[in-house]
């Protein structure tokens, strides 16, 4: 099956290749702003609305102009693929899927740009080396091969300094059979999901476990003097806290994920509206750290690659008050505190959790069928 997939490789440029890097996002970032404040400008002033076609145009001119001529020692493909970022940003603000655009800043966690590849111009130098634009032969650490034509490439540099490459590659892939197992999934944060087989999954609060050497490294940064190098180093400190607890989270969900897809042909999960359950307070940090929009996009993604399916059932659907025997809604179980019950009207004694993971399978076979 012809696909796009991407592969994320760690690259580790020299002194003159990292500042190569580091002047291109600069470039990027400032090709961004500058057009984004005409445009804002514009259309305040005159109603008028600039096009990709007429910022790429300016651009042009921007690069002859002596003050601005430094945009030239940045890669020419990664400044227009700024504007047409920047122009994705206002379409889907015209949709109505996104907020208005707004200016990036020099200190985001994260800073990167997307280059295409022209005349075979990214490719690979032997079998620890990549070919960029403008930067020319770098360092990689190849840990996955690929066979197929890679469309771009995009470089990122983390918060606490390293250096990545992602490709888009176009390939042929011959994915793995789906198991044929019918599963239904109630997610939850003492338990990270629990199925209609009755089997849990352990919520590994990842955020918690780290929680008080991040609050140590913090500390230390609050107590350091502004714009100092001691405090630039702390920072990084503190960044790589947050990249070790983003890499154990990923790495449990990416294999909990393809676990579930290797066992199950229909997989049913709750809609839920993740954004509007951060609204609570008392919740938040909990819900954030069991990243439940990440484990349900992941499987949507590894479902439609391997054949698979994720039914999805209404947010207000009253699955732990509903038997999943009888069909006897039960409305003590409204509290949470209650994680066993046993049904009034045919007698069954329900956990919880199982017990939701069920009528979530049963109403999304029946929305199917």
């Amino acid at each position: 099956m012809a696909t796009t997939r991407g592969y994320k490789y760690h690259i580790y440029p020299n002194a003159a290749q990292a500042s190569c890097i580091n002047k291109t996002l600069g470039c990027c970032r400032f090709v961004y702003n500058h057009f984004l404040a005409l445009r804002c400008d514009e259309w305040n002033a005159n109603h008028v609305s600039i096009r990709y076609e007429d910022t790429s145009r300016l651009l042009t001119e921007m690069k002859r102009r002596e003050e601005t001529s430094w945009l030239k020692e940045a890669d020419s493909m990664a400044l227009q693929e700024a504007l047409r970022n920047l122009d994705a940003a206002f379409q889907k603000f015209f949709q109505k899927l996104a907020r208005y655009p707004r200016f990036k800043s020099k200190r985001r966690h994260q800073q990167s740009y997307r280059t295409r590849n022209q005349k075979d111009g990214i490719r690979f130098d032997g079998e620890n080396h990549l070919r960029l634009p403008k930067i020319g032969s770098v360092r990689i650490r190849k840990s996955r091969d690929f066979d197929g034509r890679i469309l771009n490439a995009t470089i990122s540099r983390t918060a606490s300094g390293k250096y990545f490459v992602s490709l888009c590659v176009e390939e042929d892939v011959a994915f793995a059979p789906c198991g044929t197992g019918k599963v239904g999934i109630d997610v939850g944060l003492k338990e990270f999901f629990t199925d209609s087989d009755g089997r849990t999954v352990a919520n590994p609060r990842i955020l918690r476990k780290y929680q008080r050497k991040l609050a140590r490294e913090q500390r230390c940064l609050a107590r350091k003097m502004p714009r100092s190098r001691n405090r630039d180093k702390q920072r990084i400190r503190v960044a790589r806290v947050y990249e070790h607890i983003g890499n154990i989270r990923r790495d449990f969900l990416q294999k909990l994920t393809t676990r579930l897809i290797d066992e199950n042909q229909v997989i049913a999960v709750e809609h839920l509206q993740v954004k509007n359950m951060l609204r609570n307070h008392h919740l938040a940090r909990a819900i954030s750290d069991a990243s439940w929009s990440e484990f349900f996009r992941l499987l949507e993604y590894k479902t439609a690659w391997r054949g698979a399916s994720v039914l999805q059932v209404d947010t207000f659907y009253p699955s732990s008050q509903t038997c999943s025997c009888c069909g006897h809604r039960n409305p003590i179980t409204k509290d949470l505190s209650i994680r066993e019950w046993t049904c009034p009207v045919c007698g069954a004694h329900h956990n919880r959790d199982e017990n939701a993971a069920k009528n979530i399978l049963a109403r999304a076979l029946g929305q199917t069928g």
